[in-house]
């Protein structure tokens, strides 16, 4: 018997396509247009000339510097989570003491705490370690409030590592350490991967700590630079999507190149 169409869902899901790209679409066309004619056209009309002006302005405005800040987080705070998680999470894993899962349950709270509940004492504690208005000042509590999430992550792909693989590299005079550099660290990269994606969009979007503990141009990041484009008089449109549209190529890319890692990740199934 032959199905039946469902127009239904065909139309909810042209609706939703429509959703999607119409935002992509603004933003895209808008990069290419003047203010002028941006403002005398309107967001949904075609882009009547094309310019390159408001890259440009970023260049000689200085938003790269921005780009470059932001870049040094995200590497520093993928940097500590890559050095700190994997042998948590191996522990975690591996130990069957009731004090390491004591301190891992403890560890998790971190998951039901939201930054802006201890933004009062993580600026005290940032401020009295003389790291305000610095990109560690920003670096530490982003790793920081990366590191439950992450270990949560990757303990659940160690556990997909079959107790059998341990006991043969027992039976082989291998050391915890050695079992941890040569069998866990490779069967885990598809969490790995996905702990690395997560802490980067986690440092190349944050806002609130470089909000809160920075002031100065010299430190600021995309986030806050994006607002150089509002002013008394009114909002910088096309500058501001041009300056959104090379923020998020980065983020575009790492997700093209390690999405299948991610959802593996996040699933559970990184170590397979």
């Amino acid at each position: 018997m032959k199905a039946k169409p469902n127009y239904i869902a065909g139309a909810g899901s042209v609706i939703w396509l429509l959703i999607v790209l119409v935002p992509i679409y603004v933003m895209l066309t808008a990069t290419i247009q003047s203010q002028q004619g941006y403002a005398a056209k309107g967001p949904l009309s075609l882009p009547g000339s094309f310019t390159l002006e408001n890259f440009t302005a970023l260049v000689s405005s200085g938003f790269l510097a921005y780009v470059l800040n932001t870049a040094i987080v995200t590497v520093s705070v993928v940097g500590i989570v890559v050095v700190l998680v994997p042998p948590l999470a191996y522990a975690v894993v591996r130990s069957r003491s009731r004090g390491i899962s004591l301190v891992f349950r403890t560890f998790l709270l971190g998951l039901a705490i939201p930054a802006q509940a201890v933004i009062v004492p993580i600026f005290y504690l940032i401020t009295v370690a003389g790291l305000y208005d610095s990109l560690i000042g920003i670096i530490l509590p982003t790793a920081a409030f990366c590191l439950p999430i992450c270990t949560l992550i990757l303990s659940g792909s160690m556990r997909d590592i079959t107790p059998e693989l341990y006991e043969a590299m027992a039976m082989d005079g291998a050391t915890p350490m050695r079992s941890f550099f040569r069998l866990v660290l490779p069967l885990s990269k598809g969490g790995i991967s996905t702990i690395i994606v997560f802490s980067a969009l986690q440092a190349w979007n944050g806002f609130l700590f470089p909000l809160i503990l920075t002031q100065s141009a010299s430190t600021k990041v995309i986030t806050l630079g994006l607002f150089d484009f509002q002013s008394q008089y009114g909002i910088n449109i096309p500058g501001l999507m041009a300056a959104v549209l090379l923020s998020m190529l980065p983020v575009l890319l790492v997700y093209l190149f390690a999405r299948r890692a991610l959802v593996q990740g996040l699933m559970g199934v990184g170590g397979k």
